[in-house]
């Protein structure tokens, strides 16, 4: 048999791929999203629904925040939490569109993931005390309550946009790697911070 008429096997496609987001990660990001947006459209003035959506969202909160503590990998909040250097610097990088490709958060989508927890927090917290006899009317509480959800649709937004420009920018789906946890293994200029998720 002619050796150039042997068959040349393919490589592995799941040899170019980690996986980074573990189900604990997938799970909160996609039950969180739902319970917002649920609590922020149809829910809104369905009182009891409302609630009990509300406390599964902080659940899931609590949850998470208990698992960048103890997990490895990506999920570790000590793996992307920035310091303000280094979210300075990826945002010089951006403005030149010379930022990395990060396999799990960048600096700025890290950032973005405090100060979404950080507002799930308060909302949380404000909608709990709204329903204590202490805080039944107290006008700041609802306000507090009210506007800080209104952040969290801005902000939602502007994590939905960047989800969007960096998976043009990249050619990565970022969505889908949110669904089945891979991504592209790292390679050339690529940063990886943390041991892949098991």
């Amino acid at each position: 048999m002619d050796k150039a008429a042997t068959p040349v096997v393919p490589p592995d496609p799941g040899a170019s791929r980690v996986r980074v987001w573990d189900p604990l990660v997938r799970l909160f990001h996609w039950a969180v999203a739902a319970g917002v947006i649920a609590n922020l459209t149809f829910l809104r003035h369905e009182e009891k629904p409302h609630i009990y959506v509300g406390y599964a969202v902080v659940a899931a909160l609590l949850a998470r925040l208990a698992w960048g503590f103890l997990a490895r990998g990506h999920a570790r909040f000590a793996s992307f939490v920035p310091g303000r250097r280094g979210l300075i610097a990826y945002f010089r990088a951006m403005r030149a569109r010379r930022e990395p490709r990060y396999v799990g958060h960048n600096p700025a989508g890290a950032a973005m993931i405090v100060l979404l927890m950080a507002l799930l927090a308060i909302i949380g917290a404000t909608g709990w005390m709204m329903g204590l006899d202490a805080f039944w009317g107290v006008a700041w509480v609802e306000a507090v309550h009210e506007v800080t959800a209104n952040i969290l649709i801005g902000a939602v937004a502007l994590h939905v946009t960047g989800a969007i420009v960096e998976s043009v920018r990249h050619r990565e789906n970022l969505p889908l790697a949110m669904i089945t946890g891979y991504k592209r293994a790292a390679k050339g200029t690529d940063i990886d911070h943390a041991p892949v998720a098991r």
